[in-house]
């Protein structure tokens, strides 16, 4: 039993490292130069990004020739997003302070208050 919570364990914080990944993207940029008695014989250059399309087009990389962008899910890409204080996921503004976190149920203040009232009443057993 121990066994399969730590593989429990591991595959959630391997999911939470690429969720990370995805989310704040990570840029590795690598110059490798081969060269004899100051002589350079070979250089490489290598630039790789590792991000969302989100991420991408929210820091302005290029993305490939022939994209699509006039799509509904780019659409949704160019909302404003904002972090849910209950569980950190990325949601769209106006459903995070009128509705709730699709993720975790988390509701403002405001949602609240323009909730019906026998939602806002916690049931008690």
């Amino acid at each position: 039993m121990a066994i399969q919570a730590l593989r429990d364990d591991s595959a959630s914080s391997l999911v939470d490292v690429i969720e990370r990944v995805l989310d704040k993207g990570v840029i590795i940029n690598a110059d490798i130069c081969v060269s004899v008695a100051g002589v350079e014989l070979l250089g490489i250059k290598i630039r790789l990004a590792v991000a969302s399309f989100e991420t991408a087009a929210k820091y302005g990389l290029e993305f490939p020739s022939g994209t699509n962008l006039n799509t509904a899910v780019w659409d949704r890409v160019k909302e404003d997003h904002e972090r849910c204080p209950q569980c950190g996921k990325q949601v769209p503004i106006h459903v995070l302070l009128n509705e709730s976190c699709p993720w975790c149920g988390w509701a403002s203040a405001k949602a609240m208050m323009s909730a019906p009232v026998l939602k806002r009443i916690p049931h008690r057993r």
